[in-house]
């Protein structure tokens, strides 16, 4: 017993420290939601494990399966629009599912239907940071009984982990793209300052003069203000 609970410990500290990992590296987000369901595999007492994930029209997807069955489960819950991953997700709470051999167990339809496959007991817990949930991860087990408390506690924290991961490069993604944004508006008034002057100098008007040319000629040919600038400043446009 002592010796399961070691492994079992090595197995959590290899989980938590390899999602932290997206804290700092570069990384895909396939590839951290296949690594998610693999530790969880291999930490809890499941026998499989899946993501849904919402897309940015908060539409749920299957982007990781610890098996082609799972994948299937979560496929037939969302294609009924109903389940544990699909409350879980439009609630942002933990939810479990336990008789899915038997007919009088919630979801009753759903749970006697032949796509479950095998599994007994489904649970999910969202993916969520505050009041924002991306995604549910899905645990299965063969066995009965549900996850102990400590179990869900565990597999929310793993999930709240990759979460963080996953918002945290976002908030990186959109804060390059907006400096990125901010860079490229700093370069294009310094491109059309250059035009102005090499306008106004060229036919001896004022500097006003030449940036009503330089929008004139834009407007009419369609084309932005910058890129008829950048011909101006390097001599491929003669402006009259």
């Amino acid at each position: 017993m002592r010796e399961e609970l070691w492994v079992r410990a090595d197995a959590l500290a290899e989980a938590f420290v390899g999602l932290a990992d997206t804290l700092v590296d570069d990384y895909n987000i396939i590839d951290l939601l296949n690594r998610l369901t693999d530790f969880c595999v291999r930490s809890l007492p499941i026998s499989a494990a899946g993501i849904l994930f919402s897309d940015q029209q908060d539409s749920l997807q299957v982007l990781s399966a610890s098996n082609e069955q799972t994948r299937r489960v979560l496929q037939f819950q969302m294609d009924l629009a109903e389940g544990p991953g699909i409350e879980c997700f439009r609630t942002s709470r933990a939810v479990a599912l336990g008789g899915l051999d038997t007919h009088g167990s919630r979801w009753s339809e759903l749970a006697a239907h032949p796509g479950w496959g095998g599994f007994r007991v489904a649970h999910a817990v969202p993916l969520r940071m505050r009041a924002q949930t991306i995604g549910v991860l899905n645990l299965f087990r063969v066995e009965p009984a549900l996850l102990p408390a400590e179990d869900i506690r565990v597999s929310q924290a793993l999930a709240d982990m990759a979460t963080i991961g996953i918002l945290h490069e976002r908030a990186l993604s959109e804060r390059v793209a907006v400096v990125d944004q901010l860079q490229f508006a700093l370069n294009s008034r310094v491109i059309i300052e250059q035009a102005k002057g090499v306008l106004a100098e060229r036919y001896g008007i004022e500097v006003g003069e030449a940036f009503t040319l330089l929008r004139r000629y834009a407007r009419n040919n369609n084309l932005r203000l910058s890129e008829v600038a950048g011909a101006v400043v390097d001599g491929h446009l003669v402006i009259y």
